[in-house]
């Protein structure tokens, strides 16, 4: 995967740690939710890993006009057969860019839910199998931005991860302003097949855990939901997520067991956008981050998680 990566920072630059959890997440076999203002890079970010990773790609910008049927596809009637052929929709490739999902109809986005947890399509009572892998990318502008609504607990929660590329710092800004007369995603190159992506999630997938490992993703998960700063907690596919980013980040360090580290590391961005903070906490001041910080540190740490 670093190739993959060094082609990828040629045109997004600064965002390391973001790549390498988006990355991760793809390894893992789940969807990115880029949360963040317009501009910042997050359509380029996913044209750069499509590009490096010979991945079919589309791009729907999400609007209210934008109906089920043009992400899943429809059925339409042959005049020559004299038959309803089904049309493919947006979602039949590798990698769907769901550009500013927020700004699209509830009906809409719910067209997403099978889509993302069964890498399947359903039209017209037939199940239709997605191209393997199968990855959203979704953006989001900040709540309160026009013509925005919340997505619904239902569809964050099918969202391994929750991240923000934020705004580049001086040094990142002034290589892409030399940089922007380049056109840098024409200079990627495919550094990666398909068939070793999926060796590598497959690789992922059989990480080796340790049984204290995953005693310790459940206690955190649970404190969530008995702890004070929180009025809601993640859910078990909240462990779940936990537990398979914790073993992509082991896979990009070039590890073959899981670290608390490796936990930690993510933990933010699995559970961020899955808890909802109490109102003491909130009237303490704190934010979502500060207060997974806080749970973090009161859970014990497992001794044993570094040994195979």
């Amino acid at each position: 995967m670093q190739r993959v990566k060094q082609e990828i920072k040629k045109a997004v630059k600064g965002k390391d740690l973001v790549i390498d959890k988006v990355l991760a997440t793809m390894l893992a076999g789940g969807h990115i939710l880029l949360e963040d203002i317009p501009g910042v890079g997050k359509t380029t970010l996913a044209m750069a890993i499509a590009k490096s990773m010979s991945l079919s790609y589309k791009r729907v910008q999400f609007t209210p006009d934008v109906l089920p049927s043009d992400l899943v596809g429809f059925s339409m009637y042959n005049q020559d057969t004299k038959k309803f052929e089904y049309q493919e929709g947006a979602v039949y490739c590798n990698l769907f860019l769901a550009d500013e999902i927020n700004r699209t109809s509830p009906k809409t986005q719910s067209a997403l839910l099978e889509v993302m947890e069964e890498g399947n399509v359903t039209v017209d009572g037939v199940t239709r199998k997605l191209p393997e892998p199968f990855t959203v990318i979704a953006t989001e502008n900040p709540l309160g931005s026009s013509g925005t609504q919340m997505l619904p607990e239902s569809q964050l929660d099918r969202f391994m991860v929750c991240l923000s590329l934020g705004y580049p710092d001086h040094e990142a800004a002034t290589e892409i302003l030399k940089e922007n007369a380049k056109k840098p995603l024409t200079l990627l190159e495919n550094v990666m097949t398909v068939e070793r992506f999926m060796e590598l999630r497959k690789k992922t997938n059989d990480m080796y855990v340790h049984d204290s490992v995953y005693d310790y993703i459940v206690t955190l998960v649970e404190e969530t939901r008995t702890n004070p700063l929180f009025s809601m907690g993640a859910s078990p596919r909240g462990s779940i997520a936990l537990l398979r980013m914790a073993k992509a980040m082991a896979v990009l360090d070039d590890r073959e067991y899981v670290t608390p580290e490796d936990i930690r590391s993510v933990l933010v961005d699995v559970l961020g956008h899955r808890v909802k903070l109490s109102t003491k906490a909130r009237a303490e001041g704190k934010n979502i981050n500060k207060a997974l910080d806080e749970l973090f540190q009161s859970v014990k740490v497992p001794r044993t998680s570094q040994t195979k």
